[in-house]
């Protein structure tokens, strides 16, 4: 005998005072024409819904944040079953931040309509991961000369210190993994909130297309 699950979301608007807050897919980097006849350089974002899963509080859990789900999922864990037991299914879930969080109750839906033209955001996401790269690409070392004798020398280190102290010193940028890193990029602008909850923002954002990201108002 099958039972039928009763889902519990409501729409909210998060006032100017409140930090707004999504949660975004990365689609492709285009262009925008200003009425001046300037070209924009946008990224265009597909930002939400997005339904607050749970809200933390300083008295339960030490700080005050927000935690937001994103994207269908066809099946989930048994902890993520439990925890989303009255909520949509949701692939991704992430957690903001917040001073205030008076305002945000456990089922909201938070959309793309929120933001506003002009709107100052942060965008955080995950950069490309490029591997195992050597000095020249990760830190952009110029190289040793390419002729007179330095053979297979082109791109190596050098020298990495003294000798004597018969170690290596933390912090010496040397060759390892590259990318895959965290990136806060700061104050850009949104340009455009289209239908279907894309928001077109001003400049580059972190990561490859598809990949998820964390927007805030500044």
């Amino acid at each position: 005998m099958s039972t039928k699950t009763t889902v519990r979301v409501r729409d909210v608007h998060i006032s100017d005072a409140t930090m707004k807050i999504i949660l975004a897919k990365k689609l492709e980097m285009s262009q925008i024409y200003s009425p001046e006849g300037a070209v924009i350089p946008v990224t265009l974002v597909q930002a939400g819904p997005c339904v607050v899963t749970q809200v933390k509080e300083d008295e339960s859990d030490g700080y005050t944040a927000v935690q937001l789900s994103f994207l269908n999922a066809k099946r989930l864990s048994k902890p993520l079953e439990g925890h989303l037991r009255d909520l949509p299914k949701a692939k991704i879930i992430r957690e903001f931040r917040l001073n205030d969080t008076a305002e945000i109750k456990r089922g909201d839906v938070i959309e793309a309509s929120t933001f506003e033209v002009g709107d100052k955001i942060d965008v955080i996401g995950t950069s490309k991961g490029k591997g195992f790269q050597g000095v020249v690409k990760r830190h952009g070392f110029k190289g040793g000369p390419a002729s007179h004798g330095h053979k297979d020398q082109l791109r190596m280190p050098g020298s990495i210190g003294a000798g004597g102290v018969q170690r290596v010193f933390k912090g010496l940028r040397m060759a390892g993994r590259m990318g895959n890193d965290t990136v806060t990029v700061k104050n850009l602008n949104v340009i455009e909130v289209r239908d279907g909850g894309i928001l077109a923002i001003k400049g580059a954002v972190p990561g490859a297309r598809n990949s998820i990201l964390k927007i805030q108002t500044v």
